[in-house]
């Protein structure tokens, strides 16, 4: 494989882009996937987060369409992403690499004006760049045509698969001409991607780029260290850990929309300038956070998963766990954000005294040693903070240009001793860095290890194409993996489709049966599960992805969580755990379903 973008087969003016972009030489990925597809090949592309995807499908992509003009409504490429992050930043990473092409390009995501985007096709496009949902919006509305498409790239297509919108990439994929090329690019290839692949996909070339075969400087270099901390002693430790570490720009992980405004306040009282992402924000509100991050304005960006997905700036020194999240997947996807392109990054995780079991299990599936340290005290930050103010006492005098100053010094160092001068400046530079900080005299129990009682439970896991199983109306019969007290992760259509019994911990092709107690996992008793009600049904073209789609990207809730989905003809049920019901139901009801606003309630079981 060729060691530069122009021996891949890319043109001058791309070559030329990227060179003044700073890009030295592609990554394994890009060296594998744009000759191919530069040859006009389907492509199967399996490889995580971090290595450089979205170029490899973008380059050729851009090479491909370039010297062609789009008509209107007609674009000839399209790339579908998950979420609107996502779709930002691939937008953007086009906008870049194609400067010199001339090459136009339009984002297509829910949460922006539908009008402007409408605009935007025509006036004619090269690229779209959409979610699903959205794209098949405006497909159903005639504003976006794909009847000229010549190629097709789906990015992070498991993801998507697990937001519920299998059926809308099946109807987006046969809505395009027969003749188009086709990209998939996925971080695994449960069974639902192979049949979209063998489907789809013609003949395609299959590349797989494994986390740690990568070559040097490709692969995230992370520090990872977790620090035991009971939960009502989080965020005193989260400060300390923080002034301790000192980073240029941290991405700290809460769960929820509500865990991620309280974090942020309280880190503004430690003094850090504080930025917060979450699903209650508007997109233009968003854009301006993401705009002071990459200014550098911002110290602390604190997001739920949902609403970092597709986040990609380079200062990023420090991804932290508040919370530490039940799967490997989702720790690899955080901790990918830092350490890119041969720069040492740092995870950080907060694990609560029982949380060993979560550790253990991202260890297993990353094959990598977390290492525990114990939270530093008041001495140990006071400490660093003063090792930081003689670095940049030491820049100043290594850099020179003092002479405005000797005659202050020599004048203090005629009245009092040199060593009290020069004691008395450190003192007034340590508090002048150090800033309005808080003074942190919180007892924090130290806790070096877990202990030998806290040994994990053998635990079932759930199958990687749970999310897709889920969306088609299966249900998992077994005991949940992580031992949460969610409802079952099932999904109930009324038309579902029936099937024989399944054993213990085994998919079964059914919904559950009538009179069973509804949000419960097999045999345990029924968990804290809520219904709300949503005054739309299957006369307003509502689906289960659509349900799942709006709880997870307006509300940011885990999808994982929602139980089951009942759609009758004017209305829908959905039941979820009781802790998210009344965020939901205030988030849904400024959100839109299917382009509609709802009346959406808790469910008292009384129907008009």
């Amino acid at each position: 494989m060729s060691d530069t973008f122009e021996a891949l087969g890319l043109g001058t003016e791309l070559v030329t882009e990227l060179a003044s972009l700073g890009y030295e030489e592609p990554t394994p990925i890009q060296k594998a996937a744009i000759p191919p597809l530069l040859a006009g090949r389907d492509l199967l592309g399996q490889a995580a987060t971090g290595t450089g995807k979205t170029a490899a499908f973008a380059l050729p992509i851009l090479q491909l369409v370039g010297s062609t003009k789009p008509e209107s409504l007609k674009p000839l490429a399209l790339v579908l992403v998950p979420t609107r992050e996502l779709a930002v930043q691939v937008c953007e990473a086009c906008h870049r690499y194609g400067k010199g092409l001339g090459i136009a390009v339009a984002p297509i995501y829910g949460g922006q004006e539908f009008h402007r985007q409408v605009v935007a096709l025509r006036r004619g496009v090269h690229v779209v760049v959409a979610t699903p949902g959205r794209a098949l919006d405006h497909m159903r509305r005639g504003t976006l045509d794909l009847s000229g498409l010549r190629i097709v790239a789906l990015d992070e297509a498991d993801e998507m698969l697990d937001m519920g919108f299998a059926e809308d990439l099946e109807l987006i994929l046969e809505g395009t001409p027969e003749a188009r090329q086709t990209a998939l690019f996925s971080a695994t290839l449960p069974p639902r991607i192979a049949s979209i692949a063998e489907k789809h996909l013609r003949d395609p070339e299959r590349i797989l780029i494994a986390r740690d075969a990568a070559t040097k400087g490709s692969v995230p270099k992370v520090r990872q260290t977790a620090y035991i901390v009971p939960r009502p002693h989080k965020i005193a430790a989260l400060g300390r850990v923080l002034d301790l570490e000192s980073p240029t720009l941290a991405l700290v992980f809460c769960r929820t929309r509500l865990e991620v405004d309280e974090l942020a306040e309280r880190l503004v009282g430690r003094g850090y300038r504080v930025a917060s992402l979450h699903g209650g924000m508007g997109q233009a509100e968003r854009d301006r956070v993401m705009a002071r991050a990459r200014a550098g304005t911002v110290d602390l960006l604190v997001a739920t998963d949902v609403a970092a997905r597709g986040i990609d700036i380079d200062h990023l020194t420090h991804v932290v766990n508040f919370d530490v999240p039940s799967s490997p997947e989702a720790y690899v996807h955080r901790i990918g954000r830092t350490g890119r392109a041969g720069r040492e990054g740092v995870a950080i995780s907060l694990v609560e005294p029982r949380g060993h079991r979560l550790l253990r299990n991202i260890e297993q599936a990353t094959k990598q040693k977390i290492s525990i340290a114990t939270v530093p005290s008041p001495m140990d930050v006071k400490a660093r903070r003063l090792d930081m103010t003689k670095g940049a006492v030491r820049e100043v005098l290594e850099s020179g240009d003092l002479e405005a100053y000797r005659s202050v010094a020599e004048a203090l160092a005629s009245e009092f001793d040199p060593m009290d001068v020069a004691a008395a400046a450190v003192r007034l530079a340590h508090e002048a860095l150090e800033g309005d900080a808080a003074r942190d005299e919180a007892d924090i129990p130290v806790i070096e290890g877990f202990g030998r009682n806290d040994r994990p439970r053998r635990e079932p896991s759930v199958p990687a194409d749970a999310g897709q199983r889920a969306s088609r109306g299966w249900q998992w019969s077994g005991p949940r993996p992580d031992g949460a007290p969610q409802g079952g992760e099932r999904v109930q259509d009324r038309g579902a489709p029936r099937g024989g019994a399944a054993p213990r911990g085994q998919w079964q092709d059914r919904p559950p049966q009538r009179g069973a107690p509804r949000g419960q996992w097999n045999d345990r008793d029924p968990q804290d599960m809520e219904r709300i009600f949503i005054g739309l049904g299957r006369k307003a073209g509502v689906r289960p992805a659509d349900v799942v789609g709006a709880i997870a990207n307006e509300a940011n809730v885990n999808p994982r969580g929602i139980g089951d989905i009942e759609i009758a003809e004017l209305y829908t049920i959905v039941e979820l755990p009781a802790r998210d019901v009344d965020h939901v139901v205030r988030v849904l009801r400024g959100a839109t379903i299917r382009g509609r606003k709802a009346k959406v309630n808790r469910d008292l079981g009384i129907r008009k």
